[in-house]
């Protein structure tokens, strides 16, 4: 069976580990240690690598490279910044070539992870204690000291040094992009964010390989698609595979661990990968997946089980804050669509508004968060007329001049009611109630702002109400035909509206069209009324 053929909540979760891929005959190893020998005489290249040949540490096997002098040692490590030794001889070009290269590496290439030994036969022209105190070296060796076994130890040392720091440094970043991420739990792709940080901080912490993937389900509703999971944030080896379908892109052994461990809801250490299942109250279930880990020490297993339990842990908080808004967001839209029913407009006219907010807004440069936050307020600008009487409300016709005074006062109502809360959706929503009706030439109401004196939410809320309003019926008048609604726009520009948005606007029409598509409204009878300008629009 597959792991699309079993139905899982649209919500499930997973993270994978790339495992090291098979190497094949006289391939190149996927992993080698790089050292480069700086030396002006060709023996000392020579008897270096016939002693370390057969040499590996940790399974990997060692790569020499060659340099006579500091300016190739210097060319070699700007190639080649994962070099993990550099053997350095003193005198090459220059009595104190090598003394210049140790520090430009440090000061200069900013290099602090190659494990630098200085080699000297001249130990005169670079006494050690000079050397150790003045220059940030690793180890100093006389040529004439260095056997093939120091030679060995010597190596051996200064590899463990630099994986170590290695070590350090991943879990550095793994640490830093967790903290960044948690900071913007806001962002829409904060949870991708956190996914590959937390991933990146595993392997470093198991010293395994950097390659990993981080997918969740398709999230369609439709059975046929249930278990369906696509890429949505990786690293490595998978960092092009970002959004595409996985179920033909992991080997069938991946795909049948994790459907063992949905099955037996539990983690499970399998052959030699192990798989962590953690659901959540929310319904989602999250999968672990780390391959490679047969010969894991016990610590090694503990390490796993605690990591990925704290990750599951702050998976938790980002679903129950989705959730939160997710309801404020039901809520609002609830609310906007019972104000609308009373007014008897057409149903999806604030779905219409809001989504025609947030794309207008996108387009005008606002950021992915102002954007998303006047989609969620923008349902709400119309949340005063809850205090205009039906009788005026309701009027199919054209307002007195009274009557349309009262109206205007669905604006400071809506502001009123949205001010009292401090949260930042509501706090939007109150400025668009407020706003919506403000003309960039001043003569709007009720405040009778101009320019940008007008928040751009209220800006933006303006132009997709009245387009919304002029394509489609309401009680007091028919819908316009498009040539008349955008000759309208045209004429506004620069009065009603501010001309920046509607050039935004008009320039990518086809998408605002798109939108009435999508959400279209059941006919509605309405009189037969001159298509005039409405300032009620």
């Amino acid at each position: 069976m597959t792991l699309s053929e079993k139905p899982m909540p649209e919500d499930d979760r997973l993270l994978f580990a790339d495992e090291a891929a098979a190497e094949e005959p006289g391939a190149r190893p996927a992993h080698v240690w790089k050292i480069i020998i700086a030396d002006d005489e060709p023996d000392v290249h020579n008897i270096t690598r016939m002693v370390l040949a057969d040499y590996s540490f940790e399974g990997a096997p060692l790569e020499f490279l060659s340099a006579f002098s500091g300016r190739e040692a210097r060319k070699l490590l700007l190639a080649h910044p994962d070099t993990a030794i550099i053997l350095l001889d003193v005198v090459m070009e220059t009595d104190d070539s090598g003394l210049a290269l140790a520090r430009e590496i440090r000061t200069g290439l900013k290099n602090e992870f190659v494990r630098i030994v200085l080699r000297t036969g001249q130990p005169g022209k670079a006494p050690e204690r000079e050397v150790i105190a003045l220059y940030d070296i690793n180890d100093y060796k006389e040529k004439t000291e260095l056997t093939a076994q120091k030679l060995f130890t010597t190596v051996t040392a200064a590899l463990r040094a630099y994986r170590d720091l290695r070590i350090i440094e991943k879990n550095r970043r793994g640490l830093e992009q967790i903290i960044a991420s948690s900071a913007c739990l806001f962002e829409a792709q904060s949870l991708r964010n956190f996914a590959k940080g937390a991933l990146t901080q595993l392997l470093s912490i198991l010293h395994m390989d950097e390659s990993s993937v981080y997918v969740e389900s398709s999230g369609f509703t439709a059975s046929q698609h249930r278990g369906a999971f696509r890429i949505i944030a990786a690293t490595g080896n998978f960092e092009n595979a970002v959004d595409k379908d996985i179920e033909g892109a992991l080997p069938q052994d991946v795909l049948a661990h994790l459907s063992q461990a949905l099955s037996e809801q539990k983690s499970l250490y399998i052959d030699d990968a192990y798989v962590g299942y953690f659901p959540t109250s929310s319904g989602a279930r999250n999968l672990l997946y780390v391959r490679g880990c047969r010969h894991l020490t016990d610590l090694d297993r503990d390490l796993i089980r605690i990591f990925s339990t704290n990750v599951g842990i702050a998976f938790e908080n980002i679903y129950l804050h989705r959730e939160l808004v997710d309801t404020q967001k039901e809520m609002i839209m609830t609310l906007g669509e019972v104000l609308e029913n009373r007014s008897r407009e057409a149903g999806n006219h604030v779905r219409r508004v809001a989504e025609a907010s947030y794309a207008l807004a996108q387009k005008a440069g606002l950021s992915r968060k102002e954007a998303s936050l006047l989609r969620m307020a923008s349902p709400m600008h119309d949340l005063g007329k809850v205090g205009v009487a039906d009788s005026i409300l309701l009027k199919p016709g054209n307002l007195s001049k009274e009557e349309f005074e009262i109206i205007k006062a669905h604006t400071r109502i809506g502001h009123e009611i949205l001010s009292k809360s401090n949260r930042e959706i509501s706090r939007a929503a109150a400025i668009v109630a407020l706003q919506h009706h403000e003309h960039w030439d001043g003569r709007g109401y009720p405040q009778g702002l101009a320019g940008e004196d007008i928040h751009i939410f209220g800006r933006i809320t303006a132009l997709a109400d009245v387009f919304d309003a002029l394509t489609h019926s309401r009680i007091y008048k028919k819908a316009w035909e498009l040539p008349k609604v955008i000759d309208r726009i045209r004429e506004e520009r620069g009065k009603y509206f501010d001309p920046k948005l509607v050039d935004v606007f008009l320039e990518n029409l086809d998408d605002f069209l798109a939108i009435n598509r999508e959400y279209p409204d059941q006919p509605l009878e309405t009189p037969d009324l001159p298509l005039e300008w409405c300032e009620e629009a």
